[in-house]
């Protein structure tokens, strides 16, 4: 926190100094990571003032919004404001207008989808991420779509989603790996594998047969 508190100080410093986007970019950032949303969704509107085509500002106010449509229930389990995520994949289709070879950009703009249970469009969002940099999924951050995987089920949901789509693109080694995931989080519908197209190539992989037939005990049956 200590740490925070002086890139702050020395940001709000550089500001006063020669007031930017940039700057109200990176203060917005600080904010995120220190999990105060609200101070960070105002530097970053007015960063988004100051630069109409700043894209990256306006995909950080997407994080923002869709870290905000994250709230618990009175059991601590997670639940969506649909209102704030309708906001973030509005911020993040704004922010793909202004810069559309954003891996990052895409990746997120999927992952919100998916919450909205737009797996059609989310798979087209996380294709063209993938092909804008095909390690974009391997990369962890709070700016990153494996950050917001909050919940077991969700982890489950999104490795079996990047399974599909890595064996889709004949990169059979990541698509083992995060069906193994899937598997161990208890992804409810893995027996989807057996039949969904994406996978085919997959399947006539001695690999994947002692994958499946090694079941962790955890698995949904």
């Amino acid at each position: 926190m200590k740490d925070f508190l002086q890139a702050l100080d020395n940001y709000e410093a550089a500001n006063r100094k020669k007031p930017s986007a940039i700057v109200q970019n990176k203060i917005g950032m600080t904010y995120i990571a220190m999990g105060r949303l609200d101070k960070a969704k105002a530097a970053l509107k007015r960063a988004t003032k100051m630069d109409k085509q700043y894209a990256e500002a306006m995909n950080n106010l997407g994080v923002v919004c869709y870290l905000q449509s994250m709230s618990p229930d009175k059991n601590g389990h997670p639940r969506r404001d649909s209102g704030k995520l309708n906001e973030a994949i509005n911020d993040y289709r704004k922010a793909i207008l202004l810069k559309d070879d954003s891996a990052s950009f895409h990746s997120n703009l999927a992952a919100a989808l998916m919450d909205r249970k737009k797996e059609a469009d989310a798979m087209v969002e996380y294709h063209r991420a993938f092909d804008l940099d095909p390690n974009v999924f391997e990369r962890s951050s709070r700016m990153g779509v494996s950050a917001k995987m909050s919940s077991p089920e969700d982890r489950a949901k999104f490795s079996y989603v990047l399974s599909k789509l890595y064996a889709a693109k004949g990169d059979l080694d990541h698509a083992l790996f995060y069906l193994r995931r899937a598997m161990e989080d208890g992804y409810p519908e893995i027996n989807n594998v057996y039949k969904e197209s994406e996978f085919a190539s997959l399947r006539k992989d001695e690999r994947f047969t002692e994958l499946m037939a090694a079941r962790p005990a955890s698995i949904p049956q």
